[in-house]
């Protein structure tokens, strides 16, 4: 984009209220992308830290079998200060303010390393799994490696996001997917969606009731990596994961967040260390972007 700060930032406020998608050009280095591909290497080797479900790889394993193993690490910044240190990046924080507001709080991360043959997930909106129901939730998807239709790129339904709708969910056995569940019966068609098709350093920022998908990578030129995180307003709470007992409806917050903007309303609760860093593959119940 080019032009004033001022151009720039209303620019992107008008196309993410559009689109509910915003396209932040290589605002990463080549530097900054090459450090977050040696980390993902390292996590995948078990070199950061325990990950529920991580095998150490077998002695004298080439470094691409080994990050080939897996599909999504949930996470990463709880083993990671690089990391922890990406989900406030200045180039995504600068741009998060504009569209949420001046104090912003992260919730999730999660590292993609998906492989040739490796499956997408079916069209969902991101609201439907982290509830924060203020449409203040918005990812930051950051790609690691060129983003392309054959490796399996995001897809968006532009305008999707703005009805503020959740749309019922179902079952299928779409083996193109690694989530088992899928949103239907929303009043888009398919063939109007968008493929983000971006270069490595890029960030795709969405909002969290955007329908997207990602399809499989059925290339066979190497991995599509990509850090996805996630965010929303520090001024809602975040009914989140499972309630502890003794809490009253209404009332449950989650706290293992992380301040990447402003200040946090609610410091006074202190924060959490609930979600554990776990590895994901194929259709075991999660899902992949």
């Amino acid at each position: 984009m080019t032009g004033t700060t001022s151009q720039i930032a209303t620019d992107i406020r008008d196309r993410y209220q559009d689109d509910g998608y915003v396209i932040l050009d290589r605002a990463l280095s080549p530097t900054e992308v090459d450090e977050l591909r040696a980390e993902a290497l390292r996590a995948c080797r078990g070199e950061l830290g325990a990950i529920g479900g991580h095998e150490l790889p077998p002695p004298g394993e080439a470094d691409d079998e080994t990050i080939r193993r897996y599909l999504c690490i949930h996470f990463p910044h709880k083993i990671s200060a690089l990391f922890r240190a990406t989900l406030a990046h200045p180039a995504i924080t600068d741009v998060l303010t504009q569209l949420i507001g001046p104090n912003v709080k992260a919730m999730q991360s999660m590292l993609f390393t998906k492989g040739e043959g490796k499956p997408g997930q079916a069209w969902h909106q991101d609201e439907f799994f982290i509830p924060t129901r203020d449409r203040s939730l918005t990812a930051a998807w950051i790609a690691l490696d060129d983003a392309t239709v054959e490796n399996g790129c995001l897809w968006a339904l532009p305008g999707s996001h703005r009805r503020g709708v959740l749309y019922p969910d179902r079952e299928h056995d779409d083996e193109r997917f690694d989530c088992t569940n899928e949103a239907y019966d929303f009043p888009y068609r398919e063939e109007d969606a968008v493929a983000l098709e971006v270069p490595a350093g890029s960030v795709v920022v969405f909002n969290g009731y955007l329908l997207h998908r990602s399809l499989p990578n059925t290339g066979g030129h190497g991995l599509r990596r990509a850090l996805a995180n996630h965010y929303m307003s520090a001024e809602s709470l975040l009914p989140w994961q499972e309630k502890p007992e003794g809490i009253h409806s209404g009332a449950w917050d989650y706290r293992d967040v992380v301040q990447v903007a402003g200040q946090d309303p609610y410091a006074y609760k202190g924060t959490s260390d609930i979600a554990v860093p776990h590895i994901r593959r194929d259709r075991d119940g999660g899902c992949a972007k």
